[in-house]
């Protein structure tokens, strides 16, 4: 994880180097590059693990690069290290005389996610696309009563994750943006899980609310 995340450090610099040397993207003169720097809060939940709501919390931090297309279409890569994952808020009744009393998952995450925006005449925009997220650690426990012996290093996580995204960003103040997205895993993050314990194929299911600074 320390490795993924110098990568993203180094990336995210190098864009951002490159970008403060161009022209201001609000100028009358055409820019066709931009960068900037991202940082937010994920609110996660797994769906199928019996539990509902968004309740872990992560980070999602990195840079972002976007390409104009023309006055208000654009396409964007941006580079992540974020957290996703879920936990308990209540227990959950497994059969008669056994409950899960607790339980937690954290998941960190390099993502790469590309979209397409639509820029209106203040610069805030909305778009959708697709990320490719790589697995770098996880971690899993839960608690029942009575206490059961769950031995979960035999029902690991798939190392991609594959989104649908949906995000719209809100136009604040010179270069600072708010943005608000909806990811969704395309295919299950993991087909093998504890009988009983969970509901077979598991989801990422994310909010993101996140700050970004494109600079000038």
């Amino acid at each position: 994880m320390r490795t993924i995340i110098r990568t993203l450090f180094l990336i995210t610099m190098v864009l951002v180097t490159t970008d403060t040397n161009a022209q201001n993207y609000y100028d009358d003169d055409y820019r066709t590059f931009y960068g900037g720097l991202i940082a937010g809060t994920n609110f996660t939940q797994v769906d199928g693990d019996n539990f509902a709501g968004y309740h872990k919390v992560g980070f999602n931090v990195g840079g972002v690069v976007y390409t104009k297309m023309d006055e208000h279409m654009a396409l964007s890569m941006e580079v992540l290290y974020t957290q996703k994952g879920a936990r308990s808020k209540d227990y959950f009744t497994v059969s008669p005389g056994l409950y899960i009393t607790d339980y937690g998952i954290t998941l960190n995450y390099a993502e790469v996610p590309l979209m397409i925006s639509y820029f209106d005449k203040h610069r805030s925009h909305f778009g959708g696309g697709i990320s490719y997220s790589r697995l770098g650690t996880s971690k899993e426990h839960i608690t029942t009563v009575p206490a059961q012996n769950i031995n979960l290093n035999d029902y690991p996580f798939k190392k991609s994750d594959y989104n649908l995204l949906l995000s719209g960003s809100l136009h604040c103040w010179k270069g600072l943006f708010l943005n608000l997205r909806f990811q969704y895993s395309l295919v299950s993050i993991r087909n093998n899980t504890p009988q009983n314990y969970s509901r077979g194929q598991q989801f990422n299911n994310v909010w993101a609310l996140r700050l970004v600074y494109l600079f000038m």
